[in-house]
């Protein structure tokens, strides 16, 4: 598992070009959904259109070529039901192709029909608009010289129908009433097809977008994890001088002799080991890869030793911890999983200081820890821009980290975060982690 993580958090290019080419994938999905539902919408309308004009109209026909090619066109729809369910990305090749087959049923139908003086041969035009919107530029001109060349063979060869006369009668010819038909039909068609695409474009771009924002994000996290490291390496000297002043005053008969300085010098060196802590830790995890420098234990041992840890080292007045998982499991956890549930009581610390809590708790799959405090609450803009950089009502420059760094390693991890403010005053955060993400796989361990 830990293997795996490196893999896809060491290579944010390929985990981002993946993620696009999935959104361009599900889009034209979703395409090829919506031309096997106008299929469906065509197979009725020709039913329709035959039973009207032979039973209706008594217009002689030829039902079984005519049934024939409608049998055709549903077993391929079936099918392209039945291959399309499964999720496949669809290329512009197959999009193209499907195509082809409405315009080729469509020719054979208006064939037998009476060719081009059949009014609904202007449903050609709903072919090539809906390629002009679906297919790559290429292909839609080929759709429109086939198109083209259909039209003009029916104008050729055709089988002619036999129509009773017609004078001058206007809007009761059976021509003018076809084409008001077939114009209603393009008409709506066109609307439904062309919102229906439209809304999976905006989608996908919205998707792309989001994408583009996460990528901006970790090239930030990359430049402020080089920043610590470069910080973590100048303040090594500056701590190790200060211990060895600190080691000097403790043997001086000054310091020695007073109860009082020698009770301070004990309480800097004991916050110089924490400072020394935290700087080992972000050089720790600069150098090294996760899964290197992960820690095995269980899920109630890690989250019980980071809530005594924490509370032992910050001056919170009231910290409430409960730790609800009925069941331990085993798992794997890194420093910046645990610094990012630092980071959250912090910032709830410097909210209350008076009171906060930390409650741990399972729901299905997921590893659910839930901060709450009882200060101010978050304001409605911070909702909502949870997890954007520099958004803080410290009014501090360069505050506002901490969520944002808590949002993106739940988001490596395939978790979630979500912040609200309480009913009865204060502020909640929500992070749910994938199990999947922390645990241990048997396997894994009968390796090791």
């Amino acid at each position: 598992m830990a293997a795996t993580t490196e893999a896809v958090t060491d290579k944010p290019e390929l985990k981002r070009a993946s993620v696009a080419a999935g959104v361009e994938h599900v889009a034209s999905r979703l395409n090829m959904v919506q031309l096997i539902q106008l299929r469906w919408f065509a197979v009725i309308g020709q039913v329709s259109t035959i039973a009207m004009v032979s039973i209706v109209l008594r217009i002689p026909l030829p039902l079984p070529q005519m049934l024939m090619v409608l049998a055709c066109l549903i077993a391929f729809n079936l099918g392209s039901q039945m291959r399309w369910h499964e999720g496949r990305p669809v290329s512009n090749r197959e999009l193209f192709l499907a195509l082809l087959v409405d315009v080729g049923s469509l020719t054979a139908q208006l064939y037998f029909s009476g060719g081009a003086s059949n009014p609904f041969a202007f449903l050609y035009l709903l072919q090539v608009i809906l390629s002009a919107v679906l297919l790559e530029a290429w292909t839609t001109w080929l759709i429109v010289i086939i198109t083209s060349a259909c039209l003009a063979g029916l104008s050729l060869w055709s089988v002619p129908l036999s129509l009773p006369p017609e004078h001058d009668i206007g809007f009761f010819s059976l021509y003018v009433q076809g084409m008001v038909i077939c114009f209603v039909l393009n008409a709506s068609l066109l609307v439904v097809c062309i919102t229906r695409i439209s809304d999976n474009l905006r989608r996908g771009a919205a998707q792309l977008a989001d994408l583009r924002q996460r990528a901006a994000e970790e090239k930030h996290i990359v430049r402020m994890g080089l920043l610590a490291s470069g910080a973590a390496h100048e303040l090594g000297t500056p701590l190790a001088t200060l211990s060895v002043i600190l080691g000097d005053w403790r043997h001086m008969r000054e310091f020695k002799d007073n109860p009082d300085l020698l009770e301070e010098i004990t309480e800097m060196e004991t916050q110089l080991q924490r400072c020394k802590a935290i700087v080992s830790g972000i050089l720790l995890s600069s150098g090294e890869a996760r899964g290197e420098s992960s820690a095995r234990s269980t899920i109630r041992t890690f989250l019980d030793q980071l809530a005594a840890e924490w509370r032992e080292s910050r001056p919170a007045v009231a910290f409430v911890y409960e730790n609800r998982l009925a069941q331990d499991l085993p798992v794997v956890f890194d420093s910046t999983l645990k610094q990012m549930i630092f980071n959250i009581l912090d910032n709830a610390l410097e909210a209350s200081p008076s009171w906060l809590s930390l409650v741990a708790e399972r729901e299905d799959d997921a590893l659910v820890l839930t901060v709450c405090d009882s200060g101010p609450g978050f304001a409605p803009g911070m909702l909502e821009q949870v997890g954007t950089p520099y958004q803080s009502t410290k009014g501090k420059p360069g505050r506002g980290l901490g969520l944002f760094l808590v949002v993106n390693v739940a988001r490596t991890l395939g978790g979630s975060v979500a912040a609200s403010n309480r009913p009865e005053g204060g502020a909640q955060v929500r992070v749910a982690l994938p199990l999947a993400a922390i645990t241990l796989a048997e396997e894994s361990d009968d390796a090791a």
